[in-house]
């Protein structure tokens, strides 16, 4: 069990004034017999004895409790917490200023109250999560002092938690993942370029095919080589692999290609957990604690929280994704579908993806437009030679993803349900998720 961290309280005086004064009077009264400096000299110390009791009881009794609903979050989140700040002591705070030293993005919880003694007051304050990223609620300071000013009270309370802000999740309606898998499973591929269990007709060969599926009677005949096309095609462990390289990124902050990156992979890693399909996750992530990413294709709940917390985390990096495609072909299966999301469209990656192809990958080029994103290069050359190829591609413009899920404010507050392994799941907007203090 965690001991609870502990509050430290501090009593500052700012009275040298006041004591300059009293000393005068103390020599005036013993020099004179005048019985007014003495009631001066006692007054005056009275008022600096109930100055010092006051400030010592809003030291020792002023306390302040913060409580939050959820640990983690998404991006257009309200972020909603409770303060309860109490005074057992005998002397109200006239003036009580709430310090919040919070690093998330935008949120600024600090405010000046008074409380009565013996009393407790509430209030609740309200946010839009912003930015995704870990981020810290808390720690907390207290300002207050006595009525005359003569000290200042100073409380910090180091309780603090962090909050793990994810990426969002949109519908995508317009993007389809061309299927990988085992024989026999999934929809038609004009291009499969594995054997399924029936063949219905024949094509040209294509650079990339597998020679195993050459339709040899066929070939001779035409005097070129044709590939046979099968009834149905795999549907396999999709391998989500974003490309961060900073010297493709396009745009500035929200929109930029690297952010609509992040998003298009957090949407289509949760529409292929919800279908079913084991999704990983490869990322090479920059910054001031650079790390890679990699998450083997799994199912359920688990696994999403593990994809969306690390792309809550990733950043441009200088790795190149030629590199990223190399180090993933030892771990790549022969029937799974490959989903690149990039904004390089100069295509000296693409002897990487031909390579896993040929061992059986089948891969989707997912090219965020350079061009649409910040007046950079088109990606129409590219998707040209990747059509000659017989690979799936997609341009993705910004309009495809700036959706009102996408954008800080618009969901509300989230209600959770609690996996088996422990995890929070988000269900469906709700206030009524119980309150947890800071730790």
């Amino acid at each position: 069990m965690q001991l609870p961290k502990p509050v430290i309280a501090r009593v500052t005086g700012r009275n040298r004034l006041l004591l300059a004064l009293m000393i005068v009077l103390a020599a005036l009264a013993l020099l004179d017999d005048y019985q007014g400096w003495r009631f001066l000299l006692l007054g005056l110390g009275g008022a600096w004895w109930l100055s010092y009791a006051w400030a010592r009881s809003l030291a020792e009794r002023l306390r302040l409790q913060r409580e939050m609903r959820f640990g983690w979050a998404q991006v257009g989140d309200q972020l909603e917490e409770r303060f309860s700040l109490s005074n057992s002591g005998q002397f109200p705070g006239l003036w009580v200023e709430v310090v919040d030293h919070s690093n998330i993005p935008g949120y600024q919880a600090s405010a000046v109250t008074g409380i009565d003694a013996g009393s407790r007051n509430q209030w609740r304050t309200h946010g839009v999560c912003s930015q995704r990223g870990l981020f810290t609620l808390g720690p907390t300071s207290l300002h207050a002092s006595d009525p005359l000013g003569l000290y200042q009270v100073e409380i910090h309370d180091p309780r603090s938690t962090t909050l793990m802000i994810t990426p969002p999740i949109v519908p995508l309606p317009e993007i389809r993942v061309a299927p990988g898998g085992r024989a026999g499973e999934g929809k038609p591929l004009p291009n499969a370029p594995e054997r399924t269990v029936s063949a219905a007709s024949v094509r040209q060969y294509s650079p990339g095919d597998s020679l195993r599926d050459v339709h040899w009677r066929t070939s001779a005949r035409r005097d070129q080589f044709y590939v046979r096309l099968f009834e149905s095609t795999p549907s396999g462990d999709w391998w989500i692999l974003l490309d961060l390289e900073a010297g493709s990124q396009y745009g500035q902050g929200d929109h930029s290609t690297a952010e609509h990156g992040v998003i298009l992979a957090a949407s289509l890693a949760d529409r292929g957990l919800r279908l079913g399909r084991a999704v990983g996750l490869a990322a090479q992530s920059g910054g001031e604690h650079p790390f890679l990413a990699f998450l083997p294709p799994r199912q359920g709940d688990v696994q999403r929280w593990e994809i969306l917390r690390s792309l809550a985390l990733v950043q441009p990096c200088q790795r190149s994704l030629r590199e990223l495609l190399n180090g993933l072909r030892p771990t790549l299966g022969r029937y799974t579908s490959l989903v690149i999301i990039t904004a390089n469209v100069q295509g000296e990656w693409l002897d990487s993806l031909l390579a896993l192809r040929w061992l059986g990958a089948t891969p989707t080029v997912l090219l965020l437009d350079p061009y649409a994103f910040a007046g950079g290069p088109s990606a129409q050359p590219l998707g040209r030679q990747l059509n000659e190829w017989g690979i799936y591609h997609q341009v993705i413009t910004p309009d495809l993803l700036d959706r009102p899920e996408a954008r800080p404010g618009h969901k509300g507050q989230w209600q959770w349900r609690i996996s088996p392994s422990g995890r929070a799941i988000a269900v469906n907007p709700s206030g009524e998720t119980s309150w947890r203090p800071l730790q």
